[in-house]
């Protein structure tokens, strides 16, 4: 017998009671949960959870930092992805940045990430200063890069840099191999 919280019926399609609201505090543990497997999945590396859960909360208690969506299916959290802002000068404009995006794996190619991203255009285009979407994505992460595709995005010339400072949280320690 399986602990899976997600018991997925193959008659149904998960995506056919599939809804997208807004996270809230009562969503961090599943947002915990999501990112923590997104890190070993795509970057094999196990993050401290304090840390993450800290994060986590203060997003949800803070819009400055941005916000969370999820999708429901059955009245259970099964997806989400967090949005966080970039201001350009040069556009006098924001940014909209997609991080953390995860998809339980039983409710994957169901369209439930599609969902979220529509729902994420949605807001973008009803917000007078966002003047686009952005994201990073691992370089060897294929699946991902054609579904962004798909969705009309595209592949920029820019390359990410970024230096660990002084007093930071020890940096991420690779996942054990199973």
């Amino acid at each position: 017998m399986t602990n899976n919280p997600y018991p997925y019926d193959p008659k149904m399609n998960p995506s056919d009671s599939l809804r997208i609201r807004l996270a809230q505090a009562a969503d961090a543990a599943d947002i915990v949960r999501f990112n923590a497997a997104m890190a070993i999945e795509t970057e094999h590396r196990k993050l401290d959870e304090t840390v993450l859960r800290a994060g986590v909360d203060a997003a949800l208690a803070d819009a400055r930092h941005g916000f969370y969506l999820v999708a429901e299916s059955a009245g259970r959290v099964v997806a989400c992805l967090l949005i966080t802002y970039e201001w350009s000068d040069w556009r006098n404009g924001q940014w909209w940045w997609l991080q953390s995006v995860y998809v339980h794996e039983e409710f994957r190619r169901y369209g439930v990430f599609r969902a979220l991203y529509a729902e994420v255009e949605r807001r973008v285009r009803a917000t007078p200063d966002a003047i686009g979407l952005r994201l990073y994505v691992e370089r060897d992460n294929r699946r991902a890069q054609a579904t962004y595709a798909t969705l009309g995005m595209h592949e920029t010339e820019y390359r990410l840099y970024e230096k660990r400072l002084a007093g930071e949280a020890e940096p991420d320690v690779p996942a054990a191999a199973d």
